[in-house]
């Protein structure tokens, strides 16, 4: 699809363009990682030893302080995503090496929740058997395809997230029917089992009227966009896009959203909100709604899509 540039009531074409070099996209994406990711950045070109004798373009720590990955392409090349999963592998084995590379970073004793390891691809596209071949790993994956414009303007998009390991029938695989291509097209599929943390889990303990609650939002949450992912953690469930809009913490009698939103700019604050910048707690947003009864939660739906847009949803 073109893009246009407005200029009073005529269009212009923007004209596509490229990097001259990969290293132009890592820099670009390390100095904004926080802005498109929410990641704290740890390493450039971190070295794998000589044994690997392999360079990761970026390392760095998730919202959730997850293990990350990322690894750049100017042109369209499989190579990107072999890379990506063998330093996955490594990471896997070497947690020592990460942890000293955090702490040396982010601060002594940096907390690293190995639950989950997070991978970026970024490249100006993907070829189709690339793509069949991820949807086949068990591998958690994202992909992302770029576009840059003459005039500056730089799009980021995701093609491909891989939420859960391929676990599912094997026998559907047999019969010709990719378990993976079916489960895309529900939304219940894209939770993630991050290690032994499940949505299930989080709402056995709550109240019937408080499970409704969650359910209710939750098939708000999702119905969003189909990017967004569900990511249960260990105190929390996360739902994100690039990063986390929305943090939902279930008690037994209620239920607590932590949104990606500066409080002094919400007019007519709600009773049930509060500013939580200073104050610790799970998850990641320092907009707290606290919701005991479905006309809150019918009203938090307001707050959460504004959350959903200000992180680029």
């Amino acid at each position: 699809m073109p893009l246009f540039q407005i200029n009073g009531a005529e269009l212009s074409l923007t004209r596509p363009a490229n990097f001259n070099q990969e290293k132009e996209i890592q820099a670009l994406i390390e100095k904004n990682l926080e802005t498109v990711f929410n990641c704290r950045f740890i390493a450039s070109e971190f070295p794998t030893g000589s044994e690997h004798a392999g360079r990761i373009d970026t390392l760095a720590l998730s919202e959730d302080n997850n293990p990350v990955i990322i690894e750049y392409k100017k042109v369209e090349s499989s190579e990107l995503i072999n890379q990506s999963l063998y330093y996955l592998s490594w990471i896997k084995d070497h947690r020592g090496d990460f942890q000293v590379a955090a702490n040396k970073k982010l601060g002594e004793n940096a907390e690293i929740d190995w639950s989950d390891i997070r991978v970026i691809c970024i490249a100006p596209g993907y070829k189709k058997f690339d793509l069949h071949a991820v949807q086949m790993m068990g591998a958690n994956i994202e992909l992302w395809q770029y576009r840059l414009f003459e005039n500056g303007l730089f799009y980021l998009d995701e093609v491909f997230r891989r939420s859960t390991a391929l676990t599912g029938d094997v026998s559907a695989i047999a019969d010709g029917k990719n378990p993976v291509m079916v489960a895309a097209g529900k939304k219940a599929a894209m939770t993630r089992a991050s290690g032994s943390y499940t949505f299930d889990a989080h709402i056995n303990g709550a109240d019937g009227s408080v499970k409704d609650i969650v359910l209710d939002l939750r098939d708000y949450i999702m119905s969003l966009d189909e990017a967004v992912e569900e990511s249960p953690k260990k105190f929390y469930v996360a739902y994100k896009v690039s990063q986390n809009f929305v943090c939902m913490e279930v008690k037994k009698n209620k239920v607590i959203l932590y949104l990606k939103l500066d409080a002094s700019e919400i007019k007519n604050m709600p009773t049930n909100a509060r500013d939580v910048r200073d104050i610790g707690h799970y998850g990641t947003g320092d907009f707290e709604l606290s919701i005991r009864t479905q006309q809150e939660a019918e009203a938090a739906r307001e707050y959460i899509k504004m959350s959903f847009e200000r992180v680029g949803g």
